[in-house]
């Protein structure tokens, strides 16, 4: 994941997220890391439909179960983050649910 575009995530917390930007469909290798199905909106500002985190991305992402979700809701990409650490994983996940409730998170929100 090198020379890729990135995108910003500003957290519920105030720290700020760095993702590579990749079409939906990428296969992804085994990394480790947070990822955001999402999309662009008419004013051109990602929007998010799902975030999430795994310990094997080219796995959680291959056949993931809120892929039709975040498909009915328009998603054309997927954002990454490689993140080795678990907690810092699970933190990041849970400040930006919790800063954006996507629609297809049902989990972290509170």
């Amino acid at each position: 994941m090198t020379d890729t575009p990135t995108c910003n995530w500003p957290s519920k917390s105030g720290k700020s997220y760095a993702h590579e930007i990749y079409p939906i469909r990428t296969i992804f290798s085994e990394k480790v890391g947070n990822y955001i199905f999402c999309k662009k909106n008419a004013v051109s500002r990602w929007e998010h439909q799902y975030i999430g985190q795994a310990k094997n991305l080219k796995e959680r992402l291959g056949n993931h179960e809120k892929a039709p979700c975040a498909s009915r809701h328009g998603a054309t990409h997927i954002h990454a983050h490689l993140n080795p650490i678990e907690s810092d994983r699970l933190t990041e996940e849970k400040d930006l649910i919790q800063n954006f409730n996507p629609p297809c998170n049902v989990q972290l929100v509170a």
